[in-house]
């Protein structure tokens, strides 16, 4: 019995794992250039977001105005002077840049 109960508890942290790995978006390296170039030319101003963590998988509110990067899904802002790439659908934080 306590076989088949661990055998079921790493089952289970198996796929807690898998679902945390399926939400996790990675970026490209061609991606990658193109948003550092594209950041780069378009500057904006910076936001302050107080009680915001800039954190892989944060959501930044609603309110936040996010801008398109041309041919990429992702949307970007600037927060505490650090370009933040965010998912537009969930308004998740995907990349942070220094």
């Amino acid at each position: 019995m306590r076989n088949l109960t661990a055998v079921a508890a790493g089952i289970l942290l198996l796929a807690g794992i898998g679902a945390a790995a399926a939400d996790t978006v990675i970026i490209q390296p061609e991606q990658d250039t193109v948003i550092r170039e594209y950041v780069k030319k378009q500057p904006l101003a910076s936001l302050k977001l107080p009680g915001v963590e800039l954190n892989l998988g944060t959501a930044l509110p609603d309110t936040v105005e996010l801008h398109e990067i041309p041919n990429i899904k992702y949307r970007y802002t600037v927060i505490d002077n650090r370009t933040v790439v965010v998912d537009p659908e969930t308004h998740k934080i995907i990349k942070v840049y220094d």
